[in-house]
Protein backbone atom coordinates (compact mmCIF):
# COMPACT_ATOMS: atom_id res chain seq x y z
CA UNK A 1 0.00 0.00 0.00
CA UNK A 2 0.97 3.33 -0.82
CA UNK A 3 2.39 5.90 2.28
CA UNK A 4 -0.65 8.20 1.70
CA UNK A 5 -3.74 5.64 2.67
CA UNK A 6 -6.28 7.08 -0.11
CA UNK A 7 -10.34 6.45 1.52
CA UNK A 8 -13.38 7.18 -0.29
CA UNK A 9 -16.92 8.27 1.70
CA UNK A 10 -20.04 7.62 -0.38
CA UNK A 11 -22.59 10.31 1.29
CA UNK A 12 -22.16 13.11 2.77
CA UNK A 13 -25.11 12.72 5.43
CA UNK A 14 -24.83 12.38 9.36
CA UNK A 15 -23.01 9.16 9.02
CA UNK A 16 -20.90 9.72 5.93
CA UNK A 17 -19.58 13.34 7.52
CA UNK A 18 -18.70 11.93 11.04
CA UNK A 19 -16.95 9.17 9.70
CA UNK A 20 -15.02 11.68 6.97
CA UNK A 21 -13.94 13.84 9.70
CA UNK A 22 -12.91 11.42 12.13
CA UNK A 23 -10.64 9.82 9.29
CA UNK A 24 -9.13 13.09 9.45
CA UNK A 25 -6.88 11.92 13.12
CA UNK A 26 -4.03 10.59 10.44
CA UNK A 27 -2.38 12.63 8.70
CA UNK A 28 -1.22 10.48 5.95
CA UNK A 29 -5.01 9.82 4.97
CA UNK A 30 -6.47 11.74 2.40
CA UNK A 31 -10.33 11.64 2.45
CA UNK A 32 -12.84 12.73 0.18
CA UNK A 33 -15.84 12.82 0.50
CA UNK A 34 -18.73 12.07 -2.57
CA UNK A 35 -21.88 13.36 -2.35
CA UNK A 36 -24.61 14.58 -4.90
CA UNK A 37 -24.82 18.07 -3.44
CA UNK A 38 -22.21 21.05 -2.55
CA UNK A 39 -24.38 21.48 0.95
CA UNK A 40 -25.07 19.36 4.07
CA UNK A 41 -28.89 18.73 4.22
CA UNK A 42 -30.21 18.50 7.28
CA UNK A 43 -32.69 15.99 6.63
CA UNK A 44 -34.52 16.56 10.60
CA UNK A 45 -35.74 19.73 9.40
CA UNK A 46 -36.73 18.91 6.06
CA UNK A 47 -40.88 19.08 7.53
CA UNK A 48 -39.53 22.92 8.47
CA UNK A 49 -38.64 23.51 4.91
CA UNK A 50 -41.91 22.13 3.06
CA UNK A 51 -43.49 24.53 5.90
CA UNK A 52 -40.99 27.80 4.87
CA UNK A 53 -39.87 28.12 8.67
CA UNK A 54 -36.33 26.96 7.79
CA UNK A 55 -34.47 25.84 4.70
CA UNK A 56 -32.59 23.18 6.14
CA UNK A 57 -29.06 23.49 4.56
CA UNK A 58 -25.78 23.96 5.88
CA UNK A 59 -22.62 25.24 4.42
CA UNK A 60 -20.09 21.99 3.96
CA UNK A 61 -17.42 24.38 5.14
CA UNK A 62 -18.75 24.87 8.45
CA UNK A 63 -18.77 21.28 9.63
CA UNK A 64 -16.29 19.74 6.92
CA UNK A 65 -13.03 19.02 8.25
CA UNK A 66 -10.31 21.24 6.41
CA UNK A 67 -8.46 18.23 5.12
CA UNK A 68 -11.27 16.39 3.37
CA UNK A 69 -11.70 16.92 0.05
CA UNK A 70 -15.73 17.52 -1.26
CA UNK A 71 -16.06 15.88 -4.53
CA UNK A 72 -19.80 17.42 -5.95
CA UNK A 73 -21.01 13.63 -7.76
CA UNK A 74 -22.76 10.47 -7.44
CA UNK A 75 -20.74 6.65 -7.71
CA UNK A 76 -22.59 5.04 -10.27
CA UNK A 77 -20.97 1.48 -9.39
CA UNK A 78 -18.04 0.46 -6.70
CA UNK A 79 -15.29 -2.16 -8.41
CA UNK A 80 -14.29 -4.00 -5.34
CA UNK A 81 -11.99 -5.66 -7.59
CA UNK A 82 -10.47 -2.62 -9.33
CA UNK A 83 -10.96 -0.60 -6.04
CA UNK A 84 -12.59 1.96 -7.50
CA UNK A 85 -15.92 4.32 -7.63
CA UNK A 86 -17.30 4.77 -11.19
CA UNK A 87 -18.31 8.60 -11.05
CA UNK A 88 -22.12 9.87 -12.89
CA UNK A 89 -19.61 12.60 -14.01
CA UNK A 90 -17.46 10.60 -15.66
CA UNK A 91 -13.88 8.69 -14.69
CA UNK A 92 -13.15 6.73 -11.90
CA UNK A 93 -12.11 7.52 -8.46
CA UNK A 94 -9.02 5.02 -6.88
CA UNK A 95 -9.45 4.07 -2.86
CA UNK A 96 -7.43 1.90 -0.30
CA UNK A 97 -10.90 1.94 1.96
CA UNK A 98 -14.25 3.12 1.16
CA UNK A 99 -16.71 4.18 3.82
CA UNK A 100 -19.87 2.97 2.48
CA UNK A 101 -22.30 5.51 3.67
CA UNK A 102 -25.24 6.06 0.75
CA UNK A 103 -28.01 6.60 3.33
CA UNK A 104 -31.88 6.19 2.73
CA UNK A 105 -35.11 8.01 0.99
CA UNK A 106 -38.43 7.18 0.99
CA UNK A 107 -40.21 3.49 0.88
CA UNK A 108 -42.06 3.31 -2.95
CA UNK A 109 -45.89 3.04 -2.55
CA UNK A 110 -47.17 0.28 -3.75
CA UNK A 111 -50.13 1.92 -4.31
CA UNK A 112 -52.21 2.82 -7.79
CA UNK A 113 -51.67 6.60 -8.73
CA UNK A 114 -48.90 7.36 -5.72
CA UNK A 115 -46.04 7.93 -8.70
CA UNK A 116 -48.10 10.44 -10.38
CA UNK A 117 -49.86 12.43 -7.30
CA UNK A 118 -48.33 11.69 -3.90
CA UNK A 119 -45.06 13.93 -2.77
CA UNK A 120 -42.42 12.30 -0.97
CA UNK A 121 -40.01 14.89 1.37
CA UNK A 122 -37.37 12.84 2.17
CA UNK A 123 -34.59 14.47 0.30
CA UNK A 124 -34.17 18.23 -0.31
CA UNK A 125 -34.79 17.94 -4.22
CA UNK A 126 -38.27 16.43 -3.06
CA UNK A 127 -39.24 19.23 -0.32
CA UNK A 128 -38.85 21.61 -2.50
CA UNK A 129 -40.47 20.02 -4.94
CA UNK A 130 -43.70 20.81 -2.41
CA UNK A 131 -42.95 23.46 -0.52
CA UNK A 132 -44.10 25.73 -3.41
CA UNK A 133 -47.24 23.23 -4.07
CA UNK A 134 -48.05 23.91 -0.22
CA UNK A 135 -47.97 27.24 -0.61
CA UNK A 136 -49.84 27.76 -4.06
CA UNK A 137 -52.97 25.54 -2.96
CA UNK A 138 -55.86 27.49 -1.21
CA UNK A 139 -55.52 28.00 2.60
CA UNK A 140 -58.66 25.62 2.65
CA UNK A 141 -57.58 22.82 0.84
CA UNK A 142 -57.27 19.59 2.07
CA UNK A 143 -53.76 17.91 2.59
CA UNK A 144 -53.22 14.69 3.69
CA UNK A 145 -50.22 12.96 5.15
CA UNK A 146 -49.96 9.36 4.69
CA UNK A 147 -47.87 7.95 7.12
CA UNK A 148 -47.69 8.23 11.25
CA UNK A 149 -43.88 7.76 11.96
CA UNK A 150 -41.75 10.62 12.83
CA UNK A 151 -41.90 12.40 9.61
CA UNK A 152 -45.57 12.28 8.51
CA UNK A 153 -45.85 13.57 12.61
CA UNK A 154 -43.84 16.40 12.21
CA UNK A 155 -45.46 17.44 8.65
CA UNK A 156 -49.13 17.27 9.68
CA UNK A 157 -48.58 19.36 12.46
CA UNK A 158 -46.06 21.87 11.36
CA UNK A 159 -48.43 22.48 8.29
CA UNK A 160 -51.43 22.28 10.82
CA UNK A 161 -49.52 25.03 12.41
CA UNK A 162 -50.10 27.35 9.91
CA UNK A 163 -53.64 26.92 9.60
CA UNK A 164 -53.85 24.13 7.39
CA UNK A 165 -56.51 21.83 6.71
CA UNK A 166 -54.62 18.26 7.40
CA UNK A 167 -55.95 14.27 7.01
CA UNK A 168 -53.23 12.21 9.19
CA UNK A 169 -53.99 8.93 7.87
CA UNK A 170 -51.85 6.65 9.77
CA UNK A 171 -52.30 2.91 8.54
CA UNK A 172 -52.70 0.79 12.05
CA UNK A 173 -51.47 2.92 14.32
CA UNK A 174 -50.61 6.69 15.45
CA UNK A 175 -46.73 6.78 15.89
CA UNK A 176 -45.89 3.13 15.99
CA UNK A 177 -42.58 3.40 18.18
CA UNK A 178 -44.34 5.43 21.10
CA UNK A 179 -46.02 3.78 23.96
CA UNK A 180 -49.47 4.22 23.97
CA UNK A 181 -49.56 7.22 26.67
CA UNK A 182 -47.08 9.07 24.71
CA UNK A 183 -49.43 8.07 21.44
CA UNK A 184 -52.28 9.61 23.30
CA UNK A 185 -50.33 12.58 24.18
CA UNK A 186 -49.64 13.20 20.26
CA UNK A 187 -52.93 12.55 19.39
CA UNK A 188 -54.22 15.01 21.90
CA UNK A 189 -51.77 17.58 20.40
CA UNK A 190 -52.79 16.91 17.02
CA UNK A 191 -56.47 17.17 17.58
CA UNK A 192 -55.76 20.77 18.88
CA UNK A 193 -53.90 21.81 16.23
CA UNK A 194 -56.59 20.74 14.03
CA UNK A 195 -55.39 17.20 12.16
CA UNK A 196 -58.16 14.77 11.39
CA UNK A 197 -56.94 11.55 12.55
CA UNK A 198 -57.43 8.34 10.75
CA UNK A 199 -55.91 5.51 12.32
CA UNK A 200 -56.84 1.62 12.10
CA UNK A 201 -56.81 -1.69 10.29
CA UNK A 202 -57.83 -0.01 7.07
CA UNK A 203 -56.68 3.31 7.34
CA UNK A 204 -54.38 2.11 4.40
CA UNK A 205 -54.46 4.25 1.25
CA UNK A 206 -55.22 1.39 -1.31
CA UNK A 207 -55.62 4.58 -4.33
CA UNK A 208 -55.00 8.15 -5.35
CA UNK A 209 -55.48 10.58 -7.60
CA UNK A 210 -55.00 13.81 -8.12
CA UNK A 211 -57.53 15.48 -6.09
CA UNK A 212 -58.61 12.46 -3.53
CA UNK A 213 -57.18 9.57 -1.38
CA UNK A 214 -59.15 5.99 -1.46
CA UNK A 215 -59.21 3.97 1.86
CA UNK A 216 -58.96 0.21 2.01
CA UNK A 217 -62.24 0.76 3.73
CA UNK A 218 -64.07 2.17 0.36
CA UNK A 219 -63.72 5.58 1.99
CA UNK A 220 -62.43 8.61 -0.26
CA UNK A 221 -60.68 11.80 1.40
CA UNK A 222 -60.43 14.67 -0.71
CA UNK A 223 -56.88 16.02 -1.18
CA UNK A 224 -55.20 18.85 -2.90
CA UNK A 225 -52.13 17.72 -2.21
CA UNK A 226 -51.11 14.54 -0.87
CA UNK A 227 -47.36 14.10 1.07
CA UNK A 228 -45.99 10.41 1.38
CA UNK A 229 -44.03 9.70 4.71
CA UNK A 230 -44.54 6.24 4.60
CA UNK A 231 -41.37 3.62 4.84
CA UNK A 232 -38.16 4.06 3.30
CA UNK A 233 -35.52 2.76 0.87
CA UNK A 234 -31.83 2.64 0.10
CA UNK A 235 -30.12 3.45 -2.46
CA UNK A 236 -28.91 0.03 -4.62
CA UNK A 237 -25.75 0.95 -5.29
CA UNK A 238 -24.28 -2.24 -3.22
CA UNK A 239 -26.82 -4.18 -5.45
CA UNK A 240 -25.58 -2.39 -8.47
CA UNK A 241 -21.84 -3.48 -7.31
CA UNK A 242 -22.44 -7.04 -6.56
CA UNK A 243 -21.96 -6.58 -2.83
CA UNK A 244 -24.35 -8.70 -0.28
CA UNK A 245 -26.96 -7.27 0.96
CA UNK A 246 -30.23 -7.75 2.82
CA UNK A 247 -33.32 -7.89 1.70
CA UNK A 248 -33.71 -4.41 1.94
CA UNK A 249 -30.80 -3.38 -0.44
CA UNK A 250 -28.57 -2.49 2.54
CA UNK A 251 -24.77 -3.54 2.99
CA UNK A 252 -24.11 -6.98 4.60
CA UNK A 253 -21.21 -6.16 7.15
CA UNK A 254 -19.57 -7.68 10.50
CA UNK A 255 -20.01 -6.48 13.82
CA UNK A 256 -17.12 -4.11 12.64
CA UNK A 257 -18.86 -2.52 9.72
CA UNK A 258 -17.11 -4.61 7.28
CA UNK A 259 -18.55 -5.97 4.32
CA UNK A 260 -18.70 -9.47 4.42
CA UNK A 261 -17.29 -9.62 0.69
CA UNK A 262 -14.45 -7.20 0.88
CA UNK A 263 -12.60 -5.52 4.01
CA UNK A 264 -11.64 -2.82 2.29
CA UNK A 265 -15.41 -1.78 2.61
CA UNK A 266 -16.86 -0.38 5.67
CA UNK A 267 -20.62 0.94 5.73
CA UNK A 268 -22.08 3.26 8.07
CA UNK A 269 -25.01 4.44 8.63
CA UNK A 270 -28.65 3.72 7.27
CA UNK A 271 -27.36 1.91 4.36
CA UNK A 272 -25.67 -0.58 6.79
CA UNK A 273 -26.46 -4.18 7.59
CA UNK A 274 -24.64 -5.26 10.50
CA UNK A 275 -24.79 -8.75 11.11
CA UNK A 276 -28.77 -8.78 9.26
CA UNK A 277 -29.67 -6.66 12.32
CA UNK A 278 -30.01 -2.91 11.29
CA UNK A 279 -30.12 -0.69 13.76
CA UNK A 280 -32.69 1.88 13.52
CA UNK A 281 -32.84 4.08 10.61
CA UNK A 282 -32.25 7.81 12.38
CA UNK A 283 -29.65 10.29 12.61
CA UNK A 284 -29.16 9.47 16.47
CA UNK A 285 -27.99 5.93 15.37
CA UNK A 286 -26.25 7.55 12.11
CA UNK A 287 -24.35 10.08 14.46
CA UNK A 288 -23.09 7.51 16.48
CA UNK A 289 -22.04 4.69 13.46
CA UNK A 290 -20.14 7.04 11.40
CA UNK A 291 -17.46 7.58 13.87
CA UNK A 292 -17.28 4.05 14.60
CA UNK A 293 -16.88 2.76 11.14
CA UNK A 294 -14.01 5.75 10.16
CA UNK A 295 -12.32 4.09 13.66
CA UNK A 296 -12.93 0.59 11.77
CA UNK A 297 -10.59 1.97 8.74
CA UNK A 298 -8.14 3.51 10.51
CA UNK A 299 -7.40 0.66 13.29
CA UNK A 300 -7.03 -1.71 9.71
CA UNK A 301 -4.31 0.56 8.54
CA UNK A 302 -2.66 0.90 12.00
CA UNK A 303 -2.97 -3.33 11.36
CA UNK A 304 -5.04 -3.33 14.64
CA UNK A 305 -8.26 -5.94 15.07
CA UNK A 306 -11.43 -3.40 14.62
CA UNK A 307 -13.35 -2.90 17.74
CA UNK A 308 -17.19 -3.91 17.33
CA UNK A 309 -19.60 -1.04 16.97
CA UNK A 310 -21.25 -0.16 19.88
CA UNK A 311 -24.68 1.82 19.32
CA UNK A 312 -27.26 2.70 22.01
CA UNK A 313 -30.62 4.94 22.07
CA UNK A 314 -31.96 7.53 24.43
CA UNK A 315 -35.32 7.16 22.67
CA UNK A 316 -37.17 9.74 19.88
CA UNK A 317 -37.55 13.77 19.93
CA UNK A 318 -41.00 14.97 17.66
CA UNK A 319 -41.90 18.40 17.16
CA UNK A 320 -45.17 19.35 16.57
CA UNK A 321 -44.76 22.28 14.96
CA UNK A 322 -42.67 25.04 16.10
CA UNK A 323 -44.34 25.51 19.61
CA UNK A 324 -44.95 21.43 21.10
CA UNK A 325 -43.42 19.07 21.06
CA UNK A 326 -42.61 14.90 22.70
CA UNK A 327 -40.12 13.03 23.94
CA UNK A 328 -40.35 9.36 23.80
CA UNK A 329 -37.82 7.43 26.48
CA UNK A 330 -36.50 4.71 25.53
CA UNK A 331 -33.83 2.07 27.04
CA UNK A 332 -30.47 1.58 24.95
CA UNK A 333 -31.30 -0.93 22.77
CA UNK A 334 -34.24 1.10 21.76
CA UNK A 335 -37.17 -0.62 23.61
CA UNK A 336 -39.63 2.54 24.78
CA UNK A 337 -40.65 3.02 28.36
CA UNK A 338 -43.64 5.00 29.87
CA UNK A 339 -41.84 7.43 30.65
CA UNK A 340 -41.95 10.75 27.81
CA UNK A 341 -42.15 14.19 28.40
CA UNK A 342 -44.22 16.14 26.59
CA UNK A 343 -44.94 20.22 26.57
CA UNK A 344 -45.32 23.14 24.39
CA UNK A 345 -42.33 26.15 25.18
CA UNK A 346 -40.06 23.22 26.95
CA UNK A 347 -40.24 20.86 24.40
CA UNK A 348 -39.98 22.97 21.40
CA UNK A 349 -37.11 24.21 22.63
CA UNK A 350 -36.02 20.53 23.58
CA UNK A 351 -36.24 19.86 19.97
CA UNK A 352 -34.79 22.83 18.36
CA UNK A 353 -31.54 22.33 21.02
CA UNK A 354 -31.54 18.25 19.96
CA UNK A 355 -31.13 20.02 15.94
CA UNK A 356 -28.90 22.43 16.78
CA UNK A 357 -26.55 20.19 19.09
CA UNK A 358 -26.11 17.71 15.94
CA UNK A 359 -24.69 20.91 13.84
CA UNK A 360 -22.65 21.70 17.07
CA UNK A 361 -21.10 17.85 16.95
CA UNK A 362 -20.65 17.42 13.41
CA UNK A 363 -18.49 20.74 13.77
CA UNK A 364 -16.47 19.45 17.07
CA UNK A 365 -15.40 16.61 15.06
CA UNK A 366 -14.51 18.69 11.94
CA UNK A 367 -12.18 20.98 14.53
CA UNK A 368 -10.50 17.71 16.77
CA UNK A 369 -11.75 14.69 14.99
CA UNK A 370 -11.65 11.65 17.36
CA UNK A 371 -13.40 13.95 19.80
CA UNK A 372 -17.10 12.87 19.64
CA UNK A 373 -17.97 9.97 21.81
CA UNK A 374 -21.30 10.77 22.80
CA UNK A 375 -23.68 7.83 22.41
CA UNK A 376 -25.58 5.73 24.99
CA UNK A 377 -24.06 2.17 24.24
CA UNK A 378 -26.33 -1.20 24.51
CA UNK A 379 -23.75 -3.99 25.65
CA UNK A 380 -26.17 -6.30 24.85
CA UNK A 381 -26.65 -6.28 21.67
CA UNK A 382 -23.49 -8.11 20.84
CA UNK A 383 -25.64 -10.97 23.41
CA UNK A 384 -28.73 -10.16 20.97
CA UNK A 385 -26.40 -10.55 17.35
CA UNK A 386 -24.94 -13.71 19.03
CA UNK A 387 -27.99 -15.51 19.68
CA UNK A 388 -29.52 -14.67 16.12
CA UNK A 389 -26.64 -15.93 14.20
CA UNK A 390 -26.99 -18.98 16.78
CA UNK A 391 -30.84 -19.56 16.16
CA UNK A 392 -30.10 -18.93 11.69
CA UNK A 393 -27.12 -21.66 11.76
CA UNK A 394 -29.13 -23.98 13.81
CA UNK A 395 -32.04 -23.56 11.60
CA UNK A 396 -29.99 -24.18 8.66
CA UNK A 397 -28.14 -26.75 9.59
CA UNK A 398 -27.91 -30.04 7.80
CA UNK A 399 -30.09 -32.61 9.68
CA UNK A 400 -27.96 -35.46 11.49
CA UNK A 401 -28.62 -39.05 10.16
CA UNK A 402 -29.92 -41.65 12.90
Amino acid sequence: MSENTKVIVVGGGYAGLMAANRLTQRDDVSVTLINPRAEFVERIRLHQLVGGSDDALVEYRDILAGPVQLLVDTVTTIDAAERHAVLAGGGTLDYDYLVYAAGSGSGTPAVPGAAEHAYPISTLEQARKLQPVIAAAPASAPLTVVGAGPTGLETASELAELGRRVTLVCGKVLGPYLHPKARRAVAKRLVKLGVTIIEGGDARVATMTADAVQLADGRELPSAVTIWTAGFSVPDLAVRSGLSTDSLGRLLTDETLTSVDDPRIIAAGDSASPSGLPVRMSCQSAMQIGPQAAETVLNRIAGKQPRHFDVGFFGECISLGRGAGVVQVARKDDTVTKAFYEGTKSMATLKEGVCKSTIWQLKLEARRPGSINLWFKDRSRAETVRRAKTETETETAPAVPR
